[in-house]
């Protein structure tokens, strides 16, 4: 039997949300070990003069426990 664990996290790009999503998961690993999988729980944009200049998603992160 393994226990898993969910943690949230957010993450930004100024290319795409597919691009914030993979950034996310490339920090999260670094600390964060065993990932399993990831839900995207949220997408904003932040807007400047009209333009999309950044995408930030919000990340929950599902990982087992060693």
């Amino acid at each position: 039997m393994s226990v898993a664990k969910i943690v949230e996290i957010s993450a930004e790009s100024t290319e795409s949300f597919e691009d914030a999503i993979h950034q996310g998961i490339k920090a999260a690993s670094t600390t964060v070990h065993n990932i399993k999988g990831a839900w995207v729980k949220e997408q904003q944009v932040m807007v400047d003069d009209g333009k999309i200049v950044k995408y930030r998603v919000d990340l929950k992160i599902t990982f087992v426990l060693d």
